[in-house]
Order: C-alpha cells, then structure tokens, then sequence
C-alpha cells in the first residue's frame, strides 16, 4: 500500500520520499521521530507504528488538537512560574497552548477563545499586579464581549494575612461567569503555601479538558522532546543549604536602623539568577517567642507530633521553630482557633457586625497573644498545629551580579523591631540574620526568578532606578550587570534614607561607579538631615525636565520598594511630571504611564 498524492498534502516529490523512507525504520528510529514530529507541532497526531505506510497515518487521522490560552498576572514571578508549568503539562497532553502574560495579550481576541485558563496574584490591598491591570480593566469595563462559548478556570495566589485574600482572582472568576463562561474547574484561592492546592487545580482542570477532547498525549518514550541543559535540583520545594560568607551592618554607629549586607554562597548548587530575581530564604522563628508559646499552652517542648502528609514528626519545639508561621494572626486562622475553645469572648469577636474590632484585634498581634487573651488551656500541641499554616520563605530582591560574583548571592536586609501590646516584636528573618546567623553558617534558599523586573534587552537602553532605603538592592545588580557587559546606555539612581552619615548603603560603590562611569547620574535625598522631610520623589520633580527629557529618548523606569506609600508617591510624581513637561492632561498622562507598563518600560518590584 502507498501514498497517493490525493490522499495527502504532500507533493509527488515528498511521497516518494516517504514511501521510500518509513519501510526501512528501525522501531527506535520510529519512536525517535514520532517524538521529534510531536515536539515540533505540539501534538500528537502523527503517529508512525510498525512499516505502515505515511497514507495510513493521513487518511485515519481523526485526532483534534484543542487550543487553551494560559494568561497570567504576576508582581514577583509565581503566577508566572505556575502558568510555565501548567502550559508544559497541557502541552504533554497534546494541547496547542497560547502561553502570555496579561500585559502582552491582545483583548480583542477574547472573543475568539474557546479554553481559557487564569493564574494572577492579589498585590497590596486587593489589586491587580502591575502585568494585569490592563486586562483586569478591560475585562471589567463595558468593552468586554460577551463569552458564551468560553470554557475558563481561575487559579488565585494571595495571602491570608491581607483582609482582601485572592481579590483580583476573585475579580476574574465573577466578571468571566458574568460575560457568559463556564467553569472547566471551580477556581482555586492560594495562600502563601501553594504548592499542593495549585497541583490540584491543575490536575482538576486537565481531567476536565481531556473529558472534553479527544487530545492524545505526545509522551516521548526517548526523550526527544526533553528539556536541553542542565537545571538546578534546588527549588523552592528543595531549598539548598547553602553557607553564608559574609554577614556586615551597612549603617554607622548612631544610626537608628540596622541593614545587613549578606553575601550566600551558591557553590554547588547549579542555581541561576539574573538582576532583578529574588533570593527566598526559610527562616527560623525566634526561639525566645516559641519557648514563650509552648510555656503559655503547657505542653512539653520535646513531645513529637506529625508535621506533613507523609508523617513526618518533629518535637513540638523543633516545629514551631521552624515549620509553622507563629508571628501573624488571621481571619481564617482564629476562625479554626474559636473551634478548639470555648471561649465566648473570642466567639463574640468573630461574629458579623465586629469587623472593625476584628481587624484592630489582628493587626500588630502574634500567635502568644492569642493563647494569652483567650483559654486554649488542655488544647493538644497536635490538634493547634493542626490549624497553623507553614512557615512560608521571605523574598529578598538580590542586590548582586552573577557575572560580578560568580557562585554568590547577596542581598540587602534591614532588621525589624518594634515594641507594641506591651512587648518586643521581631522580623522573623531579619532578625534571624542580624542575631543568629554569622558567616560559616548555612540558610536554606532558592531562587524566585522575576521575569516582570528585567534589564532592558537593549543594552544602549538608558535606565532610572528609584530606590530609596533597601530598595536601592536590585539596582546594585543591575548597575554590577552593566559594569560586567559593557553596556553603555545611560543610568540614573534616585536614592534616600535617614541620614547621609549613617544611611548612606553602599555609598563606596555608587561612589566608583560614578567615577567609572557606569552610573551617569544620581540623585539623594536624605529625609531626618533637613527642617522640611526630603523623599525622592522632591527630588525627581525638581529634575523633571530632565527626567522628562529621558522618558523621551526611550529611558526604562525601575522602581523598588515599600509599596504602600512610596510607590504609590513615586508614580504619582510620575504621572505630574508627565503631565507638567509634557503638556498632557491628567488622563493623558495616565495613558503615558499605562503604555510605558504596557511596553515594559515601567517595572515596579514593590512589597
């Protein structure tokens, strides 16, 4: 039997090729390209078994490939990682896959999607991440179509600690189902710890999409289609140990912080970073806290109790320490916690009509105030941790090149203490690190890659870093990165802190940066130095036409930092030096800001 060139879409030429070839196939050859043409299309519809002829294979293909759009918003990389690896498994199963972040997704095409699946994380107080507000306002406006043949899913990150838990999946999930789509999967609301309530997600949605589809699976029995180069088996799932090399205090006697410049070393470990990506390190819990606990609740430190699925125990002492978050209530949590007492005190603060008393009650309060105001007296170690969650990592925003530090990690970590209700508090990391880590110790870290906090491709690019206190640490990467590459695009670095004799980090290495050339320019503001406080966003608008004159010539604007007010100062500055030097309107001037998100050229790495 062979191939007629009117059976197939081949050319008289390529048939006899064919005809030629397939016959002669060993059966590991078959399944190499089997493999080969699966991966090159996305799909498995092309099947070649035993010497049958390529006719067979075109005129029995019944096999419809069903296409899914993965979209995800993302602040620090998660969302993203998660859309990455739920597009490969779709792709596995034979799915032709659109994978894209909000941003960069086109709404008019909407319309035209059948599958669409939503990974996107809650920033601050209830937004959207920066990737995602374009389409999260679309899709709330009166512009979105309606979506009557559209299948969806929502997969939500957020963080129970914020009162507006998962808002912006929330958001996506209730607006789609308005516009007329249906659920493939109910969707997911993730707390920091995401892993397993996320695989499930995943795996809910592909059992619903294959039900639907007759998609066979381009499982490549010889590897063909695997991943080339070698990856790290470090992640954050299996942090690596890793030693510490160098532990310093940035500020100078006198000054009210503490900043530690810590330098890790990655030896060994194959993990790779780029600027801009975040080092996660598991902290421990301060040990004085847990002691406290465990003589508040009467238990014994050394009683051993199960601490995972696979039935792990550790003393009650060790978990606590290192395996549950401790210093943070929650809704949710006193919620599980009012269902392990009888206290009716505690049952009065969660009823409906006590919000506000309930939000002043878990602000600045751990989990030794809750055992304190209310009895917990003869609850088990077992059944409290049992409501605990996991003690999650803490994201640092790297502060190193790794072409400028080859096997090395640094980041910039300003210690956190404060006194409130009566007793001393404690940044559970950073104090951790100030106090208890000294060099010759080891953390275990991972790398959080942030694809939406990059280096412009184009290394003539020039770029404005606005980084006051810590947030000043990516832009030592970057700057370290262009002194590496060579790159010769113009720089410029809005700085401040308290003082410029105590707080000034890293001023050495601005220092020969400016004389080398590498950073063309920079800005400081020094906020306790002078009668009227001076933040960098003064002295952005008094360099506004300067700084108007950049965002001209193309220039990228990186910001980094505390996100609930200098952020949001820093863009409003934008915006009003836009609108100034530009003669716009204010609407115009958002538009402005919008599209430079939109292209990349404004990137915010805030918390």
């Amino acid at each position: 039997m062979e191939l007629q060139v009117m059976n197939s879409p081949f050319n008289q030429e390529q048939v006899e090729l064919l005809n030629r070839l397939l016959p002669t196939l060993t059966e590991t050859q078959r399944i190499w390209l089997n493999g080969y043409l699966a991966a090159l299309q996305g799909s498995a519809n092309i099947t070649i078994s035993g010497a049958a002829p390529i006719a067979t294979m075109v005129t029995s293909a019944t096999v419809i490939s069903k296409d899914v759009t993965v979209l995800f918003g993302s602040q620090t990389g998660k969302s993203q990682g998660l859309a990455k690896k739920m597009s490969k498994k779709l792709e596995e199963r034979g799915f032709q896959v659109t994978l894209s972040s909000m941003s960069d997704f086109k709404p008019n095409a909407l319309k035209k999607i059948q599958n669409l699946l939503i990974l996107v994380s809650t920033h601050g107080e209830g937004e959207p991440p920066d990737n995602a507000i374009s389409f999260y306002d679309f899709i709330n406006s009166k512009r979105a179509p309606q979506l009557e043949d559209l299948r969806f899913s929502v997969l939500s990150l957020g963080d129970t600690s914020y009162e507006l838990f998962c808002q912006t999946g929330k958001d996506f999930d209730k607006r789609l189902e308005e516009l007329g789509g249906k659920r493939l999967a109910p969707r997911v609301d993730c707390d920091v710890d995401f892993d397993e309530p996320a695989a499930e997600w995943m795996n809910q949605v592909l059992s619903s999409l294959s039900e639907a589809s007759t998609v066979t699976s381009t499982a490549n029995p010889s590897g063909a289609a695997a991943e080339s180069g070698a990856e790290s088996e470090y992640s954050r799932t299996n942090p690596f140990q890793a030693e510490v090399l160098e532990n310093l205090n940035l500020n100078g006697r006198g000054s009210d912080r503490e900043t530690r410049h810590i330098e890790i070393s990655l030896e060994g470990s194959n993990l790779q970073y780029e600027p801009g990506d975040c080092l996660g390190i598991y902290p421990e819990n301060h040990p004085r806290l847990v002691d406290e606990l465990i003589e508040a609740l009467g238990w014994k430190a050394e009683e051993l109790i199960i601490i995972n699925k696979n039935g792990e125990k550790r003393s009650v002492r060790e978990a606590l320490l290192r395996n549950y978050e401790i210093t943070l209530l929650t809704k949710p949590l006193l919620e599980q916690a009012a269902k392990l007492t009888a206290s009716p005190e505690l049952q009065q603060l969660l009823a409906a009509g006590n919000e506000q008393d309930l939000k002043a009650y878990l602000h600045g309060r751990d989990l030794l105030d809750l055992v304190q105001d209310y009895s917990f007296k003869g609850v088990s170690a077992a059944d409290f941790v049992a409501i605990l969650r996991k003690l999650p990592a803490r994201l640092y925003s790297i502060a190193s090149s790794s072409k400028a530090y080859p096997d090395e990690v640094h980041v910039t970590v300003r210690t956190v203490r404060y006194e409130t209700q009566g007793r001393e508090r404690y940044g559970v990391c950073s104090v951790q690190l100030s106090e208890r880590i000294n060099s010759g110790d080891t953390l275990p870290v991972y790398i959080q890659n942030n694809p939406n906090f990059k280096l412009p491709e184009n290394a003539e690019t020039p770029i404005i870093m606005i980084g006051p206190g810590t947030g000043v640490a990516p832009f030592r990467a970057f700057l370290g990165e262009r002194e590496e590459s060579g790159a010769e695009g113009k720089t410029w670095l809005f700085y401040g802190d308290q003082h410029f004799s105590t707080d000034f980090l890293y001023q050495v290495e601005w220092q020969k940066w400016l004389k080398d050339g590498v950073l063309s320019r920079m800005d400081v503001a020094f906020s306790r130095d002078t009668d009227k406080k001076v933040y960098v966003q003064h002295r952005m608008l008094e360099k506004s036409a300067e700084l108007y004159k950049w965002l001209q010539e193309g220039a990228c604007v990186y910001v980094c930092g505390d996100e609930k007010k200098m952020a949001h100062d820093v863009h409003a500055t934008l915006a009003t030096i836009i609108e100034q030097e530009g003669g716009f309107s204010t609407e115009e001037a958002a538009e402005y800001l919008a599209r430079m998100q939109q292209q990349k050229r404004y990137q915010r790495d805030v918390y």
